[in-house]
């Protein structure tokens, strides 16, 4: 190792040399770089919002286990199944509560900007806390009057003025299918891709904004288990026991069932990681181009030096040293622009797009694979260089 430094010290960094002599086309290959560098970010960027955004309620609930229908697709399709299964799972040893949500959309009135929108409704048991959130938890007492609901403050859409109110202490009316909603309190989860805002409201209030719903058909089962118990166990047993139009899951795998319908199923999920192939492709091409331009313009020289004896392993080193080289500057200014476009996109579109050490690290990876195939591509020509045909 240390001699192989020695030889690296003593070694001219003729790659360097010729990248620095041409600043015009340095800067435009560090230019092309960085914009391919900065889409890879921002579609790695939606794609994790995405992923973290529709799963931000499966993992706030509050349960060990999760009885969902088998027709459920995600949480904005959930298809529903009979609470009399609750009753039944409490029939398994191991499981100590079990508890009912229920989950639709509805389109309510803006109470700020008297517009219509759509939002997501999750209504439960007030005495049976269904989501380990302390600001919902602490309000619970509310959600027992009828037409009474706490709303999501990271919504997206124009709700500054209801939330400062709300915040002040004052309640604020609005109208759903011609009925007279208060919010008395606000919470924190966020918007998602699959919904604008979300409303926590008691099972009985669920009821009356969906008069055809009927009280027996659950979208969830909420289950908490014994401290002693074994989930895995208690799962084999509910599956046993449970009839086939319910399906049972670990909480884990009730966020991975979410995940995987934006990551499968849904269309977002493929344009978003199209769009990084994409990216990647535009860059192999920039790199591409700038390497080749170098080569065909030192072609005489690169001759010169197999004349002299140099193998074509170090001709290729230089242009590959080359390629390390761009990757590395170029990634510097394709990280630090998307510090600052992540900043604009969340508070635009009210997702969690923010820049991360694993994002980083693999976008950093992928620059150098690019500039590396780039300069595999580029050292073709090289490599049929001969010096009796340049001279």
């Amino acid at each position: 190792m240390i001699k192989l430094m020695q030889q690296l010290r003593r070694r001219t960094p003729l790659g360097w040399l010729q990248l620095s002599h041409e600043r015009g086309r340095l800067l435009v290959a560090l230019a092309g770089i960085a914009f391919a560098d900065v889409l890879m970010f921002m579609q790695l960027g939606f794609q994790s919002s995405l992923y973290d955004s529709n799963t931000r309620v499966n993992r706030a609930m509050l349960a060990d286990i999760i009885l969902i229908s088998p027709k459920a697709l995600n949480l904005q399709n959930l298809s529903t199944f009979s609470r009399r299964r609750l009753f039944q799972a409490m029939d398994v040893p191991g499981v100590q509560t079990a508890g009912a949500l229920y989950v639709n959309s509805i389109t309510w009135r803006n109470p700020q900007t008297r517009l219509n929108a759509t939002v997501q409704v999750l209504g439960f048991d007030p005495d049976r806390p269904a989501f380990n959130l302390p600001e919902v938890n602490q309000q619970l007492s509310k959600l027992k009057l009828p037409d009474v609901v706490l709303f999501d403050r990271g919504a997206r859409g124009k709700y500054a003025e209801a939330i400062a109110q709300l915040d002040q202490g004052k309640t604020v009316t609005t109208e759903v299918e011609r009925r007279t909603l208060t919010i008395a309190g606000l919470f924190k989860l966020g918007a998602s891709f699959g919904a604008d805002a979300s409303l926590m409201t008691s099972d009985q209030t669920f009821l009356r904004l969906f008069p055809r719903r009927d009280a027996a058909s659950i979208s969830l089962g909420l289950l908490r288990l014994r401290p002693d118990s074994d989930p895995q166990q208690v799962v084999a047993a509910l599956k046993a026991h449970l009839p086939s139009d319910v399906r049972v899951l670990t909480a884990e795998e009730f966020v991975q069932f979410e995940e995987n319908y934006w990551r499968v199923a849904s269309p977002v999920g493929f344009v978003f990681g199209l769009g990084t192939a994409m990216a990647f492709v535009v860059g192999v091409v920039i790199v591409y181009q700038v390497l080749s331009t170098d080569v065909n313009a030192h072609l005489k020289e690169y001759a010169t030096f197999k004349a002299m004896g140099y193998h074509n392993g170090y001709l290729l080193s230089i242009v590959f040293e080359e390629a390390i080289i761009l990757a590395f500057l170029g990634f510097i200014p394709g990280a630090l622009l998307p510090i600052g476009l992540y900043a604009l996109a969340a508070k635009a579109t009210a997702l969690p797009i923010y820049m991360t050490f694993t994002r980083a690290v693999l976008v950093l990876v992928l620059t150098v694979v690019m500039c590396a195939l780039s300069g595999a591509i580029a050292t073709r020509k090289l490599q049929s260089a001969d010096p009796a045909d340049m001279f």
